[in-house]
């Protein structure tokens, strides 16, 4: 087992990380930028080293400053958690040959589904089930609309190494091809350094359902169930909760079934995620792998009992995984609301103001991961999420009641944030049904004058 790992990130997932090392006698090293010196992760870390100015790109992301805070603390691995460096292939190679180990997949890797045409032709030849399209990078816009001709409209041009939605463009009628390409073309290359475009079948009205999964060097891998995440504003998710409505229990066993699959294909090791495209008709397609913990993976571990940053832990000092996660049965529904510093009623404009007060909700089932306090000075430089409220309860029903109360409990003085949006949210009847998907957040209208 590890001795010492170093947490290369800040915030909630920070402390996340901290409290599992504490739990599994392992010491932990923070690393803070300038703008995070305050911070609770450097306060209940073991050592805390500073690496930089408050920009992400002078602290966090400084491969340099991070790989010389382990040296200098004798840390004997790096978490990354997730963003900054989680997948960043040039960084594992870094650790390696600094004889550091990284809690997470190795660089080819993280290549290999960082790639999205590359991560569909492995998935497809594991049998997993992909979206029609491409099988591989497109050469010109002309190739691009033969193949949207032959295949029906509408279909969706995505950047290879894209993400949040960057890079891609939607494409309803053939003469619309070339423009479109030539958008998402730029768009990825400013974006990523890299405009390869790859083309699939546009799955109209989906639900974005992801599956847990945690693998070992011993050769298994099990299924976590999975999640519901089509509540997203902008490709980014919002709201998540398990287990999804839309799935059956024998839907449930055929993704499961399909993840484990598309993971032991790569030989994977750790904590990692399949995302699928679930359509109207219960058909199911791969969409993309996540090569880390992912910010919702406390919904799994509520519905599970699963410490999933443990077990990522574990995998990655060598330790076999339990028997018993081969049996795993969800037990009730859990849901996670993403509070954030930002202000719905102004088209979700950041809020990085100074805290004056705050006040967590409690209660049987209620679960905050967060890093602020009172007098807490919100960093501009850095993501908006300000504390992930997460409930569990024995069915869905009681889950939105449970999160509703504690929504209301919740008070944050100082920033706006997305909490009376999430009030609002949960109180829809189509909600409350389960009766939405990817796109239901384009007709949903948030009432500023009931905050």
């Amino acid at each position: 087992m590890f001795k010492k790992i170093l947490i290369a990130n800040r915030g909630e997932i920070a402390l996340r990380v901290i409290r599992a090392c504490r739990e599994m006698g392992i010491k932990s090293v923070a690393v803070f930028s300038e703008a995070d010196e305050l911070s609770l992760h450097t306060k209940f870390a073991d050592e805390a080293v500073c690496i930089g100015p408050g920009p992400s790109s002078q602290s966090y992301l400084n491969t340099q400053a991070i790989l010389t805070a382990a040296e200098v603390t004798n840390a004997d691995a790096i978490h990354p958690g997730y963003g900054f460096l989680a997948e960043n292939a040039d960084f594992v190679d870094m650790c390696q040959e600094h004889g550091v180990d990284f809690i997470g997949p190795d660089a080819a890797m993280i290549n290999a589904m960082g790639d999205k045409a590359s991560a569909k032709n492995t998935m497809k030849n594991a049998g997993v089930p992909v979206i029609p399209g491409s099988k591989g990078i497109l050469n010109s816009a002309d190739e691009a609309r033969k193949m949207a001709d032959e295949m029906g409209y509408p279909v969706i041009l995505k950047a290879t190494a894209g993400g949040g939605g960057r890079g891609m463009r939607v494409v309803y009628r053939s003469e619309d091809v070339a423009k479109f390409y030539g958008m998402a073309q730029a768009e990825s290359g400013t974006a990523f350094g890299n405009d390869g475009l790859y083309l699939e079948k546009y799955i109209e009205n989906p639900r974005h359902i992801e599956v847990q999964l945690i693998g070992d060097s011993h050769g298994n891998v099990y299924s976590l169930g999975e999640r519901e995440c089509s509540i997203q504003r902008r490709h980014q998710k919002l709201l998540e909760e398990s287990p999804s409505v839309a799935v059956s229990e024998e839907l449930r066993n055929q993704m499961g079934i399909a993840a484990v699959a598309g993971a032991k294909r790569v030989n994977y090791v750790g904590a990692g995620t399949i995302e699928f495209l679930l359509d109207k008709h219960g058909k199911f397609y791969f969409m993309e792998m996540n090569t880390r913990i992912q910010v919702e993976h406390t919904v799994s571990e509520e519905v599970t009992g699963v410490d999933i940053v443990k077990e990522q832990i574990a995998c990655h000092a060598g330790k076999k995984l339990p028997d018993w996660l081969g049996k795993i049965r969800l037990r009730g529904h859990s849901i996670e609301c993403r509070i954030n510093a930002e202000d719905p009623a102004k088209n979700f404009r950041p809020s990085p103001l100074f805290i004056e007060s705050v006040h967590f909700p409690g209660g049987r089932g209620i679960r905050v991961d967060s890093h602020i306090y009172s007098g807490y000075q919100i960093p501009p430089h850095y993501d908006s999420m300000l504390a992930k409220l997460v409930v569990h309860a024995s069915n869905r029903e009681e889950a939105i009641v449970r999160m509703l109360g504690a929504l209301k409990e919740f008070i944050i003085e100082g920033p706006k944030t997305t909490i009376p949006f999430h009030i609002q949210l949960l109180e829809n009847d189509m909600i409350r049904r389960g009766k939405f998907d990817t796109h239901f957040l384009e007709s949903f209208k948030y009432d500023p004058s009931r905050e």
